[in-house]
């Protein structure tokens, strides 16, 4: 009887994708989530940033997006640190790939309104880690918190 309540209420395997330990999307998926919580807590608009990443750079529905952070959840609890997706990744991807998810990175950061230090240093030693040069990792900083200063509402007049 159990059996046939569990396959009632079960999900079909089709809408339920296993994510390889191996498979990019994951590592992307993993890096993204740890940044987003490093500074203590992860915000509507980090969660939001991530979801929107994720669809748009792997065209991945909602339901797809949903399993792939559960399992980067999982995997990012089990992995003592970073450096197992980023090396998988800087090993795998060309460096404009890399290049494209620091900006990433970037994008979810200041997705909140603010970069925190601690996410700051994350994406550095991220960045590193992934091979994409200093003066890079800065350029693409410095490009995405001008188009977040243009994209601010303008101060209340007092």
């Amino acid at each position: 009887m159990f059996e046939i309540l569990r396959r009632v209420f079960a999900e079909p395997a089709s809408e339920k994708p296993a994510w390889a330990f191996d498979d990019p999307r994951l590592a992307i998926a993993v890096l993204m989530l740890s940044l987003a919580s490093v500074d203590g807590r992860q915000t509507a608009a980090e969660t939001g940033a991530i979801h929107a990443e994720l669809a748009h750079r792997f065209g991945l529905d909602s339901v797809q997006i949903d399993a792939l952070t559960d399992a980067a959840r999982t995997c990012g609890r089990s992995s003592t640190e970073l450096q197992t997706f980023a090396a998988g990744l800087a090993r795998r991807q060309p460096i404009e790939e890399r290049r494209d998810v620091v900006e990433s990175l970037f994008r979810i950061a200041f997705s909140d309104g603010a970069l925190h230090e601690f996410e700051d240093d994350l994406l550095w030693r991220i960045a590193d880690l992934l091979g994409v040069p200093g003066h890079e990792r800065v350029a693409i900083r410095k490009r995405l918190e001008a188009e977040a200063e243009d994209d601010a509402p303008p101060p209340a007049r007092a």
